[in-house]
């Protein structure tokens, strides 16, 4: 759904006389932003980051105007650092920022262009900020089961943390954008549910939404690649991406199990039965739908809800020093990795290069 409301105009959006219409695509990590953002640049007459170096082409590795959310804890994490979250009120909104931002971002724009598609997962907090300091600003959310998106991210060992925290920081972020909303003039909200259910009738309403419409599909197209946490991921130039939802299965299926099978479903049920109502506020469940788990929890013993804060607790420490040791790590790396002299270096990453190629052919 989308719709438009008039709001009062903020000096620098008034003053600024360009033609563009600036898209933002909003959710958070592993709810599908990076499919939804690259699929919306295909669209005709829109723009997107390609070939950036930066992790997924998103915009807030080509700025230095507001901190990374890697800088504010990581991946689940980021949304309870109050510098996340970024209104009119700014003290970061400066002519001088401003101006810095959009020179950062247009410079790797195709400015022949005039609807220009930027993705970052922060800019979920971020919606007010952007209105202001960009004219005629779209907003495009996509929500993710939380399940999912928890899971999901928990595979990116360096930012780990514990479930219950995950979904904290769901509902966090999610009941910050609802405040926000009201303020922004074009929004755009889907599921990521929807959006693997039915991708081609979302672009439709997508690219009516922006002025535009879907690409022509075609004859013949080229490939390019994206950088990752770990590997490239090899992308259509032109062609939309195809949507699937065999990841939500296997996600839901792990929290099936840990719901009646884990030696620790103690925990995972305690966690389901208190997130449960103010998940549904989103229509997403944690009980319903999961077949024997919804039975399970209706006859588990209620003993988990006076132990279930230790279970929190021991959930917490286990991801604390989970994430300590593989920083640590990473910390290491990075001083051995300054010391080598740099045609070691290079040969390290043509071997890289040479083993993903390989890995790409079989």
């Amino acid at each position: 759904m989308f719709r438009k409301e008039p709001m009062k105009e903020n000096t620098m959006v008034k003053n600024d006389s360009n033609n563009y219409k600036y898209v933002f695509v909003c959710g958070l990590q592993r709810s599908g932003t990076s499919l939804l953002g690259r699929n919306v640049a295909r669209l005709e007459n829109c723009t997107g980051f390609k070939n950036t170096g930066g992790l997924q082409d998103e915009g807030q590795y080509l700025q230095d105007v507001y901190p990374l959310e890697w800088d504010m804890g990581g991946s689940g994490r980021f949304g309870f650092d109050p510098r996340a979250h970024l209104t009119e009120t700014s003290s970061l909104l400066t002519a001088e920022n401003v101006a810095r931002l959009r020179a950062s971002w247009h410079s790797h724009w195709d400015n022949t262009r005039t609807i220009c598609v930027e993705k970052t997962p922060s800019n979920l907090l971020k919606t007010r900020f952007l209105q202001a300091a960009f004219p005629n600003s779209y907003f495009i959310l996509i929500k993710r089961h939380p399940v999912a998106v928890s899971m999901a991210t928990q595979r990116w060992k360096v930012s780990i943390t514990s479930l219950h925290r995950m979904f904290e920081h769901w509902l966090h972020c999610h009941e910050i954008f609802e405040q926000d909303k009201k303020y922004l003039k074009h929004v755009y909200e889907l599921a990521y549910e929807d959006y693997i259910e039915n991708s081609a009738k979302c672009h439709e309403e997508i690219a009516a939404f922006l002025g535009t419409r879907p690409p022509t599909p075609p004859r013949e197209d080229s490939f390019r690649y994206v950088t990752q946490l770990r590997d490239r991921l090899r992308v259509p130039e032109c062609a939309m991406e195809d949507v699937t939802g065999v990841h939500n299965k296997k996600y839901f299926d792990r929290w099936s199990n840990c719901l009646t099978a884990s030696l620790f479903r103690g925990y995972y049920r305690y966690i389901a039965r208190k997130y449960e109502l103010r998940f549904r506020k989103y229509g997403y469940t944690l009980i319903k739908g999961f077949g024997k788990s919804e039975q399970a929890l209706n006859s588990a013993s209620r003993i988990s809800a006076v132990v279930g804060p230790v279970y929190c607790l021991g959930a917490d420490v286990s991801a604390f020093l989970w994430r300590s040791v593989i920083r640590t790590r990473g910390y290491t790396k990075g001083r051995v990795k300054a010391m080598l002299p740099e045609f070691v270096l290079a040969r390290i990453r043509q071997a890289r290069k040479s083993l993903s190629v390989k890995g790409e052919r079989i």
